[in-house]
């Protein structure tokens, strides 16, 4: 009865994502974006020896090492689904968790034999389920158009979407928080785009240490720092994974997680002592 109840959330929130054309829309976007470099980027490799790669028409001329410029584009490619994922994601997913408390639904919901950490969890799964399939979707559209266009196939590029969907799960953590206590698609939205923001520039710590002039703003900044989201630091991870196959320090994955996992776990104990 467990994996029936389970099945039946998943279930829900994959036709109420339908049924917002949450889940037409992202295909559709990841679809648009497939194509887009599918006519914009041109790659020749000549002989195997030499290669030339275009965008938007301008060409950056011929390179000797072929697989150094394929790891080049594979990188900035890789960064941009990365950055451009996340943002739709979160966009597309901000309002399944509130709207799961609407006056009318919830109480339905509650009615029935199934706990509400069960009800809660099935529409985090449900959505990191959506996005999961849309970011298989993009990572292996654009590694299959480029491997079409260059005969190269890196398989480190694929990276892109275990990391990508696990950052979203971390950020879909703080989406449920948020729609938990203040049941605002808004600020669903705001807060994890605003860590996403904030991310790339906490991670410039060196240079806080040299632009702070007091220990505590550094501890501060340092705080910070360790106890968000490491949005920044795993893309870089990918980055580096696509281009050396070294995919570096493992700390932003598990502080991250442990981030993740508090606001979760917190949203879960809210929504069971929640009166509706």
């Amino acid at each position: 009865m467990n994996a029936r109840a389970t099945l039946a959330l998943l279930t829900d929130t994959f036709r109420e994502a339908l049924a917002r054309k949450i889940f037409w829309g992202l295909f559709g976007l990841s679809a648009l974006l497939i194509t887009f470099f599918l006519f914009v980027m041109k790659i020749d490799v000549v002989a195997g020896a030499t290669a030339t790669v275009s965008l938007f028409g301008r060409n950056a001329g011929p390179v000797a090492d072929v697989h150094r410029l394929i790891q080049g584009v594979y990188g900035f490619v890789a960064v941009f689904l990365y950055t451009w994922g996340m943002f739709l994601a979160v966009f597309a997913s901000a309002g399944l968790i509130p709207s799961l408390l609407e006056p009318g639904r919830i109480e339905l919901l509650l009615s029935k034999p199934v706990s509400r950490i069960r009800i809660l969890l099935g529409r985090y799964l449900g959505n990191l389920l959506v996005v999961g399939a849309n970011t298989i979707f993009l990572v292996l559209g654009v590694w299959t158009i480029f491997g079409w266009k260059t005969g190269l196939w890196p398989v480190s590029f694929l990276i892109a979407i275990p990391t990508t969907v696990f950052i979203f799960s971390v950020l879909l953590a703080v989406v449920a928080l948020v729609g938990v206590l203040w049941e605002s698609t808004a600020l669903a939205v705001m807060v994890p785009v605003a860590l996403m923001i904030i991310s790339p520039i906490l991670a410039q710590e060196k240079l806080a240490r040299k632009l702070l002039s007091s220990e505590w703003s550094r501890d501060l900044w340092k705080a910070l720092y360790l106890s968000t989201p490491r949005v920044f630091d795993v893309g870089f991870s990918t980055l580096a994974t696509i281009r050396d196959r070294s995919f570096g320090s493992l700390e932003p994955l598990w502080t991250s997680a442990a981030f993740g996992l508090v606001m979760l776990t917190t949203a879960l104990i809210v929504f069971a002592r929640r009166d509706f």
